[in-house]
């Protein structure tokens, strides 16, 4: 938010030559006054910008000059100087425009001089005869054409030699980049140069007077010849493909002007490019100057791309808008398009299909400029129904949802002009009658919201014919948009609709009503549904409103918020809104944010004081859901002004806010957060500036801000002690333990501090500056965050202890220095991987801070070598070479260890860990500008060397065969060596992460340090042989090593290399990587035995070697390496019969998968993508296992990169699909190979041979086809129509394999339209075998079933309907099914196939007895539901199996028979007002069933019920039937061995009531109520799934309904009591599933008025604190979920009668970081309320100092931690943090102590805590001691412990203290007199 701050102008000053500068001497006059004066003074000058103010004033001089000066020679001299300084300046210059823009103005009588000296100027910069100067030559020509009289003139003058320079350089030009083929840098630069040269040309003949007449067009004229020349190069620049596009591009445009001009008659211009555009030119009849220019032009075999670019060029140069293009425009216009169609069908390129999109949006342009004066024909041609208007459509469905934005941008550009084109035909019919775009609105509604396309032309659709008659269509339309602002991708597209929607909504309605009631019909339409979202919709669907469509509609209507505020604070007054969403007060809080934030709320009073109370906005800041938090912090931080004042408000409620949200666990909340603040801190130092000037000037002017009409000094004051407040907060977060959220936020907004409140510089006044705060102790914390394992910390810390002023040495000694630096070496070389990153660290923060031990540079003579006025610079650079040294000495060391012995090099001294450290230096050094260059060179080369010796150490674990498990012999057996104990994967982790650093260093050496192409220079630290070193180490080991994670890293610094060498002007470096990628082609196709690239692991490091050489390929060229590389990989991926090509098949098709999914070689992979398809699918018919596993693989890339990245569970989502005309569009080439394997697949299906299907490319088809969908905007072509898939698709669906005839019923469904859906089923059961045929294919009935099935499905549940039509096509199909009904009873005997169409006859019933307006009920008419009973009946469930074999099909049987039966049991129930007696089955028969599936089935549609009626006001809606089944119920839980039915049976207990099923336990399953809870009680201690969960819900229920209806006899449950509260605890222990832990706080919450709150605590004190322990434990797990839940559980407790008062926030929903401090008010209130104080303190102290914690034994068990093996990890929580517990609970127990009391505390509790206390303080003091030096860095987690531990104890002594001083003089803590006489005895 803060200040853009201006940038300099940067202005090259203009020099002369000597001699010109020795003439304006000689002319120069004494008084200074004459031109050559001002000339002097002017160049003279060193800045161009003070330049340009005396170039400015030479008009103003010269009209001052008396005519009579024409003839002065210093004015003419003057006048041929400034010529030589316009032509000397380069075209960017800002000095040229602005001399030419002053000469412009020159006085009449001076221009005939001042044209001569320009021409002669310009007559010897075309004479250049260097072909590297031809640029700077085109350059002047183009800048004299542009506004430059004098330019223009000089040009005329010279035209002969203009135009014959323009043709030699473009020749020249052109034989030159031939020279330099493959040194793309120099090829760059001639491209742009030819690129130039023709923009120029055209200029020429667009500016140029001499053009406008016809004396120049003879043969025999120089200007004509030229001319032609020109013509004659444009054609085969247009015509060479070699060429860059937009050269190609630009010739079309050339060669269409060029024929314009030169061109007679002018007429017939239109005639002969129509003509040159269909081949049909007849040579006899066209200028001999034409053949010969244009003859390639003529020909039938023009290039497409050329084809394309003279389209380009007919429609941008020819006059289109004059209205007079007659009939042969009209022709031309008309052929024109046919020539795009015939193109748009060819093209498949990227590149060219954005150039097709921009040129049809180009004809749509022009053909509207035509049809405002075109013949009637015309305009019959482009109607709305016209073929012309329906192919453009087609092109624009196809093209709606390109990948490319640009492309899908001109799609709707295109769709816009077309309705603009319809309405130019019209001539004054309605609009919103016409059928064109009646049909239009229909088809396009008729889509799904997932596709963009739509939203896009239902906006060009509105802004057209208005919205009113959609919204008569449907007025849900808000809503429906809306619903899918979930989807990111649709968000855009969703919110640019509705903004268009809703302007033009209130445009029509405030013209057709007169008085404003129209505004409550405008906010009901789009206000009131957005409300809605804002209250209940899902977070990411609010977030994007939020972000894109609330700001859009409030900057249109203002007016509209209060009209929000108002609905919204009503709803919070009401609590409506469902529980768990952020409700009302987000949807407030959001609006007002927004609103805030663009400017429509004046001030923050405005909002305090009318809009919002400040409780809200504290309840806002703490509330349980994130968005809310982040939207009032919003609120308080974003301000459209940036200088508006901080109020004391906001800042109070800054600093609330940073006490409970820095630690936040979502990465996207604390970004928000900072970003928040950030926008603050800008605000208070920019309104500080203002404050400052207000207080300097002491203005008496009333200030504009009331905040600021106190004196400045107060607010500045205040600013001041707000912002050191907020560093204190931060500061205090950095406590030992705390989480990795609060370091990362607290040091994130650390760093914004310093970033916005800089060191004051000259005369700016800083409000604030950290580094003013910065002490010993918090420069320490610092610090220690480097120990932090987490990178993004380290990182945090170190750049904001690079923003200080402070400095290391400031603070610590040079001992506690070289402790660090030890410190450093040391964990440089740990075992474990993150030390070495924290070595990193702390070596860089002592080169940068200069704080290197002075022993480093004890021989070291470096310091002497340091410039003057480079010191903190030399100083960096000194340092870090010292440290770079230090390391490579120890780094030789351990490699010389590695070659003897691996094995102790990887359990003893790992080498990574320096490596790390040496990039880690590099990084931050700037090494392009290094000034010991000297002393770096044989640093480099030894560094080079060291690498490649560790390398050849470490490759051969790397190159293994296997690597994970390999331990290598030691090499150095004569020796003894140290025993230690060492595993494979410590060996193998050395190995692979040695090879990382390696890898990244030399990444970091090739893209840092300048290479040094001639050995001769001096400056260079790499040679040309160096860096092909590099890059055949990258080629072997990318090539051989196996280790994914070695040669993954390798590919990174690899990547970088060959982007180096790419840039680098070495011709020889450049080619590099063309060379490495011919000889791994070559290696791959030849196939030989002894070759070591890996056949295996996917290829390993060879898709990696190939992707870097390719990705790293410029992109602006013709990506030729691409081309011929996919050309070869392609021909070797396909089909062979020479198994000694299988090697080389797999490895094509796996390098293919790497780049089809490499994102950066973007559309360029898309030509390739149906080569590759054809590819994967012919390889999985291989006999070759690897074949048949690549192309699986290859095929899901391929899969991915057609349809998109997968974002949701669903295999077919609607967001990853495709319309077929898109599909086959974009890859034409797969519509006939598709076709042609599904007919062979189809036809193998066909043949009855009995054996299974041999075609398994069949199961890759069907996923492409399933992908598909037809549109209803596919129009009528049948080029690439998908009917012809029909048939062969439900052929494969009678194969005999089960998953193909599944896959096949899927595919099935998008290729037939939703119109055509009832006929095909009725033609599918219409081919059905009836029960008198003999021979019944099972397979093929099946299939046929599956797809009746699936087709039914999209049916039923498919949108736009009409009710009555959707009935009768369901009866129909209802009464061919009951013609088949014979498959779903025991005549068939195959359960398969009965299970598939019992499950069509349950979804008939389903649909069809859904409430209609109908009056006739469908189902009983037929007597369909007759048939259905007897089907249930007559079934197994009623007269069961007659064998307890298992049946191929029964699970699915029995599960979609009993779905059916369960229908019927509620249909008869319904029907029978809850009566059984004509219900088929009933529900006791069901659940007696002796298979578990219809149970579990039965059990979970009751439950469902059961829960529903439990969670309705009253229970009601229940039938009596099942408040009666509570007796079943209960024996099925006794005898139930099925777990999941088990555990549906407690659920339905747990939501029956418990005085409906309790007192019959005795008599159902003879067990007293209490002995059912001991029961239930055992099982919930015993068993650890979620039957743990739901039987502790049940038991809570059960004991609760005890202590209610037996509150008398409370006492006999004491034992039952006490066992369910250990109950609760053991499920909040971590080990235990997330289900467990949120049932006890689902538990805790439900019982918290009874156990937790109760004014009369039922639980005895130790047993109720246990419970409130539990909560506070829950409050802090590391699962979000669980925390929300338990602080469900405070929320509770907070609003009961007793506990409203205790906090602020009761009733309200808060986040679990403030629920643990106010659960921690609410108990120590409750203690004071039950008068247990004095017995609860002991224990509330214990929780202080954590007296369960054993801490030698901790310590002791970390040491013996450190031999662990290196990746096993304990169970740890990253979001609690124990110091804040602590801290809250001291905090309030302080003020409850502060309190008088009524009762005395217990001494001897209380003087055991404070012996436990003084003791654990002397043991924390005593083992800190015996830490070693630097222990925060070498035993972090030590020393962590110990300090938390220290802090509880503190804190815990201070309580006591203040304790026992409160008591009085007396000593409190007098020994107990038994404890005295223990100790005396």
């Amino acid at each position: 938010m803060g200040v853009k701050k201006k940038r300099s102008t940067q202005v090259a000053a203009f020099t002369i030559p000597h001699q010109d500068f020795e003439t304006l001497r000689s002319f120069a006059d004494v008084e200074g006054k004459n031109l050559a004066s001002l000339l002097l003074r002017c160049v003279q000058l060193t800045d161009g910008v003070s330049q340009i103010h005396y170039v400015k004033q030479i008009v103003p001089l010269l009209e001052k000059v008396d005519k009579n000066g024409v003839c002065d020679p210093t004015i003419q001299a003057c006048l041929d100087i400034l010529a030589g300084i316009y032509f000397s300046l380069s075209l960017k210059n800002p000095l040229k425009k602005v001399l030419a823009s002053s000469l412009n103005g020159l006085p009449e009588c001076f221009l005939t001089g001042a044209e001569h000296s320009f021409t002669y100027h310009l007559q010897e910069e075309l004479s250049t005869v260097d072909l590297y100067s031809y640029r700077k030559v085109v350059d002047n020509l183009s800048s004299c054409m542009e506004n430059f009289n004098l330019g223009r003139a000089s040009v005329n003058n010279l035209l002969k030699n203009v135009l014959h320079f323009l043709q030699k350089s473009l020749i020249d030009v052109l034989e030159e980049s031939r020279k330099f083929a493959g040194n793309h840098i120099v090829q760059t630069q001639l491209m742009n140069d030819l690129l130039v040269g023709i923009r120029v040309s055209m200029i020429l003949v667009q500016k140029v007077q001499s053009f406008q007449g016809n004396l120049w067009k003879t043969s025999g004229s120089p200007i004509w010849q030229s001319m032609c020349g020109l013509l004659s190069i444009f054609t085969k620049f247009l015509c060479d493909d070699n060429l860059l596009q937009t050269i190609q591009s630009t010739s079309g445009l050339a060669v269409i002007l060029f024929i314009k001009t030169m061109f007679h008659p002018t007429e017939k211009v239109s005639e002969l490019i129509s003509c040159l555009l269909l081949h049909s030119v007849d040579n006899t009849s066209v200028p001999e100057w034409f053949t010969s220019s244009c003859g390639s032009l003529c020909s039938a075999h023009i290039p497409r791309p050329a084809l394309l670019f003279l389209c380009q060029g007919i429609l941008a140069m020819l006059d289109w808008q004059d209205g007079s293009v007659g009939f042969s425009g009209e022709t031309l216009l008309l052929d024109t398009i046919h020539v795009l169609f015939t193109l748009s069908s060819q093209i498949k390129e990227a590149t060219l299909e954005m150039f097709l999109s921009r040129i049809l949006a180009s004809w749509t342009n022009s053909a509207i400029h035509v049809l405002e004066s075109s013949s009637p024909s015309l305009k019959d041609r482009l109607k709305g129904n016209s073929s012309i208007v329906e192919r453009l459509l087609e092109y624009v469905y196809t093209h709606w949802e390109h990948p490319l934005d640009a492309l899908r941008h001109q799609t709707k550009i295109i769709f816009r002009n077309l309705l603009q084109m319809h309405q130019l035909t019209m001539e004054g019919a309605d609009l919103v009658t016409d059928p064109f775009f009646l049909e239009l609105t229909r088809n396009l509604l008729r889509l799904e919201w997932q596709i963009k396309g739509k939203y896009a032309c239902l906006g060009c659709l509105v802004e057209c014919i208005g919205i009113e008659h959609i919204l008569a269509t449907d007025e849900t339309i808000p809503s429906q948009i809306l619903e899918v602002m979930g989807d990111q991708s649709l968000v855009p597209y969703a919110s640019d609709l509705l903004e268009t929607m809703f302007k033009n909504h209130k445009s029509h309605l405030k013209s057709q009503t007169a008085d404003s009631t129209w505004m409550d019909q405008w906010h009901d339409t789009w206000v009131s549904p957005l409300l809605h979202i804002l209250c209940e919709g899902n977070l990411d669907q609010k977030s994007y409103v939020i972000d894109y469509y609330l700001p859009k509609l409030l900057n249109y209507s203002p007016e509209s918020l209060r009209y929000m505020v108002k609905i919204l604070q009503t709803s919070i007054d009401a609590k409506t809104g469902s529980h768990g969403s952020r409700g009302a007060l987000g949807a407030l809080m959001a609006c007002l944010r927004t609103a805030r934030a663009h400017g429509h709320l004046q001030s923050a009073p405005d909002i305090w004081e009318n809009l919002v109370s400040s409780a809200r906005i504290k309840q806002g800041l703490i509330h349980q859901h994130c968005q809310v938090r982040i939207d009032t912090l919003g609120l308080l931080c974003e301000s459209n002004r940036s200088t508006e004042i901080v109020s004391t408000e906001e800042m109070q409620w800054i600093q609330f806010f940073l006490t409970y949200n820095l630690n936040s666990q979502s990465p996207g909340v604390r970004q928000q957060i900072c970003s928040l603040l950030k926008k603050l801190f800008c605000r208070i130092q920019e309104s500080s500036q203002v404050l400052y000037k207000l207080e300097q000037s002491k203005s008496k002017l009333e200030p504009e801000n009331a905040l600021a009409k106190e004196q400045p000094s107060v607010s500045l004051q205040q600013y001041k002690d707000f912002m050191s407040s907020i560093c204190s907060s931060l500061f205090e977060a950095l406590f030992p333990g705390s989480s990795y959220p609060t370091r990362f936020s607290a040091l994130t907004i650390l760093g914004s501090i310093a970033d916005v409140f800089p060191a004051s510089e000259g005369h700016t006044q800083t409000v604030y500056q950290l580094s003013h705060d910065i002490d010993v102790g918090r420069f320490q914390t610092l610090m220690e965050c480097f120990t932090s394992t987490f990178e993004e910390v380290k990182t945090l810390a170190f750049g904001l202890l690079m923003k200080l002023s402070v400095r290391a040495v400031q603070f610590q000694d040079s001992e506690k220095l070289q402790s660090l630096f030890q410190a450093a070496l040391e964990l440089s070389t740990s075992t474990k991987p993150y030390d070495c990153v924290t070595a990193s660290y702390l070596l860089n923060f002592l080169i940068w801070q200069d704080a290197l031990p002075a022993s480093l540079f004890a021989s070291s003579t470096q310091q002497a070598t340091c410039k003057a006025g480079d010191k903190s610079d030399a100083l960096v650079e000194r340092n870090t070479l010292m440290v770079i040294k230090c390391l490579m000495e120890n780094l030789e060391e351990e490699v010389c260890q590695a070659e003897k012995c691996l094995l102790q090099a990887a359990a003893l001294s790992p080498m990574y860990g320096r490596v790390h450290c040496v990039t880690g230096a590099l990084q931050r050094l700037p090494l392009n500008c290094l000034q010991l260059v000297s002393e770096w060179r044989p640093v480099v080369e030894k560094l080079l060397l060291l690498s490649y010796r560790l390398s050849a150490a470490v490759s051969p674990v790397i190159q293994s065969s296997s690597p994970e498990g390999l331990i290598p012999m030691d090499t150095d057996s004569g020796k003894e060596e140290k025993t230690c104990d060492v595993t494979a994967q410590m060996v193998l982790v050395c190995c692979w992460r040695s090879m990382k650093e390696v890898a990244l260093l030399l990444g970091t050496l090739c893209q840092l340090i300048p290479m040094q192409p001639v050995p001769e220079r001096s400056d260079g630290l790499l040679t040309v042989e160096q860096v092909k070193e590099m890059g055949d180490y990258f080629k072997q080991h990318l090539l051989q090593s196996r280790h994914r994670g070695a040669f993954e890293l390798a590919y990174t610094g690899f990547v970088k290399l060959t982007e180096v060498l790419n840039r680098c002007p070495n011709v020889s470096l450049q080619r590099l990587p063309e060379q490495w990628l011919w000889s791994v082609l070559e290696e791959i196709k030849s196939s030989d035995p002894s070759s070591k690239l890996c056949a295996t692991r996917r290829s390993a490091g060879i898709p990696f070697y190939i992707q870097a050489l390719l990705a790293s390929e410029p992109k602006k060229g013709k990506m030729d390496l691409l081309k011929i590389t996919m050309k070869e990989l392609l021909s070797l991926a396909g089909p062979t019969d020479d198994s000694r090509s299988t090697v080389s098949q797999v490895h094509a098709l796996n390098i293919l998968r790497a780049l089809f999914r490499d994102t950066r070689l973007g559309e360029s992979i898309i030509p390739y993508v149906a080569d590759g398809a054809k590819a994967a699918i012919l390889g999985f018919t291989s006999p070759v296992w690897a074949v048949r596993n690549s192309s699986t693989l290859l095929f899901s890339s391929l899969i991915t990169r057609i349809f998109g990245v997968k974002r949701g569970r669903d295999e077919l989502s609607k967001t990853n699909r495709m319309t077929g005309r898109e599909f086959f569009s974009r890859f034409p080439e797969l519509y006939p190979f598709l076709l042609k394997q599904l007919e062979a697949v189809a036809n193998s299906v066909d043949r009855d041979m009995g054996e299974p299907d041999r075609h398994p490319s069949m199961f890759l088809l069907l996923l492409v086809l399933e992908r598909l969908y037809p549109s209803p905007m596919d129009g009528s072509s049948s080029a690439l129509s998908m009917a012809p898939f029909v048939p062969f698709i439900m052929r494969c669906g009678h194969s005999p394999i089960y998953r193909s005839r599944e896959m096949a019923a899927r595919a099935l469904v998008p290729f037939v339209m939703i119109d055509q859906i009832p006929n095909t089923i009725r033609a599918l059961l219409a081919t059905l075998p009836n029960n008198t045929d003999h021979c019944l294919r099972q397979n093929y009935i099946h299939g046929t079933l599956l797809q009746v099935f699936h087709l039914l499905q999209v049916y039923t549940n498919s949108k736009h309907r009409t009710n009555a039509d959707f009935l009768q096509e369901l009866t129909d199909i209802t009464v061919c099914t009951k013609a088949k009904l014979w498959l779903a009873k025991r005549q068939n005997p195959c359960l398969v196939t009965r299970a598939v169409y019992v499950d069509i006859i349950f979804l008939l019933t389903y649909c069809l007895s859904r409430p209609t307006k109908v009056n006739q009920p469908v189902l009983k008419s037929l007597g369909f539901w007759e048939e259905i009973k007897r089907i249930i009946s007559l079934s197994e469930l009623i007269t069961g199996f007659p064998c307890t074999i298992k049946v191929p099909g029964l699970p699915q049987y029995l599960e979609s028979l009993t779905k059916l039966a369960l229908s019927a049991v509620w249909a008869g129930l319904a029907e029978a007002g809850g009566q059984t007696k004509d219900v088929p089955i009933t529900f006791s028969q069901l659940l007696k069933s002796s298979f578990s599936e219809v149970r579990l089935l039965t059990l979970n549609a009751l439950l469902e019920r059961f829960s529903s009626a439990a969670s309705a006001l009253g229970g009601k809606g229940l039938p009596p039937l099942l408040c009666s089944m509570a007796e079943e119920f209960l024996l099925l839980a006794m005898e139930e061995p099925h777990p999941e039915c088990f555990c549906k049976i407690l659920k339905i207990l747990y939501h029956m009531d418990p005085r409906e099923w309790l007192p019959q336990t005795e008599r159902c399953v003879h067990l007293t109520p209490k002995e059912f809870l001991i029961w239930i009680m055992e099982i919930a201690s015993n068993d650890r799934s979620e039957i743990q969960g739901v039987s502790l819900r049940l038991a809570s229920r059960v004991i609760a309904y005890h202590l209610q209806t037996h509150e008398e006899n409370k006492d006999l449950l004491a034992l039952e009591l006490k066992q369910w509260v250990q109950l609760v605890v053991l499920s909040c222990e971590d080990p235990l599933p997330t289900e467990s832990r949120l049932a006890a706080a689902e538990v805790l919450t439900s019982t918290t008025p009874l156990f937790l709150t109760n004014p009369q605590p039922v639980l005895e004190l130790q047993d109720t604190l246990t419970l409130w322990r539990c909560t506070l434990t829950l409050l802090q797990s590391e699962e979000q979920a669980v925390r929300d839940a338990a602080t469900e559980t405070i929320t509770t407790a907070m609003s009961q009668k007793n506990t409203y008062q205790s906090t602020e926030f009761a009733f309200c929903q808060v986040d679990a970081s403030i629920a643990l401090a106010l659960a921690q008010a609410v108990l120590c209130d409750l203690l004071q309320q039950w008068d247990q104080l004095a017995c609860g303190l002991p224990i509330l102290l214990g929780w202080l100092l954590g007296e369960d914690d054993d801490l030698a034994s901790s310590v002791e068990s970390l040491h013996q931690g450190e031999e662990d093996y290196l990746f096993e990890k304990a169970e740890v929580n990253f979001w609690a943090e124990t110091l804040t517990f602590v801290k809250y609970l001291s905090r309030h127990l302080f003020h409850v102590l502060c309190k008088p009391r009524r009762h005395p505390l217990s001494s001897e509790k209380l003087y055991h805590l404070q012996k436990m206390a003084s003791e654990q303080r002397q043991c924390v003091s005593q083992l800190l001691s015996e830490l070693p030096p630097a222990a925060e860095f070498l035993k972090t987690v030590e020393h962590t412990r110990l300090r938390i531990q220290e802090e509880r104890t503190l804190a815990g002594l201070k309580l006591l203290a203040f304790l026992e001083e409160k008591e009085g003089e007396a000593p409190l803590f007098s020994e107990p007199r038994t404890l005295q006489q223990n100790q005396n005895s």
